[in-house]
């Protein structure tokens, strides 16, 4: 007797575990990596400052593939904003970017890194390491910081989301550690120079 009210009253539960499955819009955080990964690897490559990827690179496993994370899975299915999101990285703007970044990168900018002048930040800019070695580095600097930071706004503002901006910042300073060239300098997020 008591049985039927539990599987009522479990049923009742269930519906009302369905029905407030709420949509959230979240930072494409894979989509941004590959994009950024794109990005910058045409600025190293393009200005000669690294080598192409090689098909030994890491290859990041299929959106979408991974096991379910739990029983309740089963019961109430996953609800997402969008199958495959991606992010929108090709504008006038990055492309214009894009090209002055190149051309810096293919010019001073990479005698700077490879002397060990400057190096990246953790916050997606470039900074001086060494003065000494690097008279008058603070103009090409000050120029290669204010297209990054138009670059990540203008992202962030293509995709409709400004509020995006620092995790797309985020994810684009640590794709350029990650694709810089042996040898090159960037600074951690307690501030101390490392060499890669």
């Amino acid at each position: 007797m008591m049985r039927k009210p539990l599987i009522v009253f479990g049923l009742f539960v269930l519906v009302a575990l369905v029905g407030c499955v709420t949509i959230n819009v979240y930072f494409p955080e894979a989509a941004a990596q590959k994009a950024a990964d794109q990005f910058i690897g045409t600025v190293l490559e393009d200005s000669g400052a690294a080598k192409p990827a090689s098909k030994d690179d890491k290859v990041p496993p299929p959106a979408g593939k991974q096991p379910s994370a739990s029983l309740l899975d089963l019961v109430i299915p996953a609800a997402h904003a969008a199958e495959a999101p991606d992010l929108q990285i090709r504008t006038p703007e990055t492309d214009a970017i894009r090209q002055r970044m190149t051309s810096r990168f293919g010019g001073q900018l990479k005698t700077l890194f490879n002397a060990g002048a400057v190096g990246f930040t953790a916050d997606g800019l470039v900074a001086v390491r060494d003065a000494a070695a690097a008279p008058g580095a603070d103009g090409v600097v000050s120029e290669e910081n204010a297209d990054r930071n138009a670059l990540y706004q203008a992202i962030a503002k293509a995709n409709g989301h400004p509020d995006w901006e620092p995790q797309i910042r985020k994810t684009f300073a640590d794709g350029w550690i990650q694709k810089a060239p042996p040898g090159w300098y960037y600074r951690d997020a307690s501030g101390a120079w490392k060499r890669k």
